[in-house]
């Protein structure tokens, strides 16, 4: 089956879908259809549809144009040629990308309905969107390296400072106060020149208070690294903070609305699901 093909089989499903709308009740929908003319030429009519509303009967011949470009006025006055030549019809022309000024002041004039049919893009499959808002609570550990004993030690904290920073592991603000996001052996203890243990870095966070920062200062401690050995550190330093984050997320509906059928006169628009029935006008 060619595209052409494809596209007028396409507009007979929906037009089928059209069941019982503001009181349409479709009797047929058939494609590629022979219908003889007051000239005596068979004509063919790509899809003929019959409805009835209030009882009354209703013959349609619908023109399917499966162009990538905009309806040229030629196009509607042939179109109007064949209407010209059948009984008791009226004429919808239907597209996917549609009809030139001239097309459309033409079509207005005689009568002729027209259409555009086609598969949502993104930029129409987007019906909303939901915002989720986040609060999180962020608390940070920062080590005072004993200067002094960096330089005894041959540590510089210059280097060790510019090695953070090349891994984006502490904000610009911290730099320069000799305070380093040092990760800690396991065991997490502070422990004196004789090894002994001081305190430990669980019994520090259980003594927290509310403050955003909070400072806890030592004489003679040592921590073991895990990447630098031990070090002697001067302070522990918990800074805590708060940052809310609002995501955007929009609401996709192609894989729910099938086709959108727009009445490009009247603006009208509606939207057929995955079965061809009407999902929102």
């Amino acid at each position: 089956m060619n595209l052409n093909t494809e596209y007028e089989k396409f507009t007979q499903e929906i037009y089928l879908g059209l069941m019982n709308p503001k009181g349409v009740q479709t009797v047929d929908v058939k494609h590629n259809v022979k219908l003889k003319g007051s000239s005596g030429q068979q004509h063919q009519v790509d899809v003929y549809w019959e409805y009835q509303i209030d009882g009354v009967a209703h013959k349609v011949i619908i023109e399917c144009k499966n162009y990538n470009t905009a309806i040229p006025i030629g196009k509607v006055r042939d179109f109007y040629g064949l209407l010209a030549d059948l009984t008791n019809v009226s004429g919808i022309m239907v597209t996917k990308m549609g009809y030139q000024a001239g097309a459309k002041a033409y079509a207005c004039y005689y009568g002729i309905n027209l259409k555009e049919l086609r598969t949502p893009t993104l930029e129409e499959a987007i019906i909303g969107e939901i915002q989720i808002h986040t609060q999180i609570a962020r608390r940070r550990r920062l080590f005072l390296i004993d200067k002094q004993w960096a330089e005894l030690n041959n540590i510089s904290l210059e280097s060790l400072e510019n090695w953070f920073a090349g891994i984006s592991l502490w904000d610009g603000e911290l730099r320069n106060d000799g305070y380093f996001p040092l990760e800690i052996s396991t065991g997490a203890s502070i422990l004196n020149k004789k090894r002994q243990r001081i305190s430990t870095l669980d019994e520090l966070e259980n003594k927290l208070s509310e403050d955003n920062e909070h400072i806890f200062n030592f004489e003679d401690a040592y921590v073991d690294t895990r990447y630098w050995g031990q070090m002697k550190i001067n302070a522990v330093k918990y800074i805590s903070n708060e940052t809310q984050e609002k995501k955007i997320f929009a609401i996709d509906a192609r894989n729910i609305i099938k086709a959108i059928l727009k009445d490009v006169l009247s603006g009208e628009i509606m939207f057929f699901d995955e079965r061809g029935n009407i999902k929102q006008e």
